[in-house]
């Protein structure tokens, strides 16, 4: 697992984006430490079923997929989701070991690390968003740093409910 430290070994953009992408993925495995696995597939939010610690580290594996492979890369979409369960990530997530869905994380990091040290941040990506417009890896790694920011917001929450347990 990285280091989870906010603050970069450089300065330059580079650098910068790669260590706040990193910071906020090691922060998604440090809300999950020494959780039950029971609490991990737990569900507390009545209008949020999917909610789940397993469902949301499933979650940001797979957007990370999206993003990198999908739009920036340009393959084909394999991923769980379908137009009749777009949120099958989640769905499925619970019949997994959270310890497995971390592992799978963070080896599909390590080879997005990889892909953004060998590419220049203005390349664009291979695919157009759905309004027609072609984003270049810099802005993916900006929407993945709010994405995973934001879902540690809903770990926080979720492990508090869970166990009881806070962190910074």
């Amino acid at each position: 697992m990285t280091t989870r430290t906010d603050t970069p070994p450089a300065w330059d953009e580079r650098t910068q984006l790669a260590t706040f992408l990193d910071y906020v993925r090691a922060t998604a495995h440090a809300k999950c430490e020494d959780v039950s696995p029971e609490d991990a597939r737990k569900a507390p939010l009545p209008g949020s079923p999917l909610m789940t610690l397993c469902g949301l580290i499933n979650h940001l594996r797979w957007v990370e997929y999206y993003w990198f492979q999908v739009v920036f890369l340009g393959e084909e979409d394999e991923g769980p989701w379908t137009d009749e369960d777009p949120d099958r990530e989640m769905r499925i997530a619970v019949d997994f070991p959270l310890a497995e869905l971390l592992a799978q994380y963070e080896e599909q990091c390590v080879r997005y690390r990889l892909l953004v040290a060998e590419h220049d941040l203005d390349t664009t990506a291979k695919r157009a968003r759905r309004e027609g417009r072609a984003v270049d890896l810099r802005w993916i790694i900006l929407h993945l740093v709010e994405e995973t920011a934001r879902h540690n917001g809903h770990l926080d929450i979720l492990r508090e409910l869970a166990d009881g347990r806070t962190g910074d």
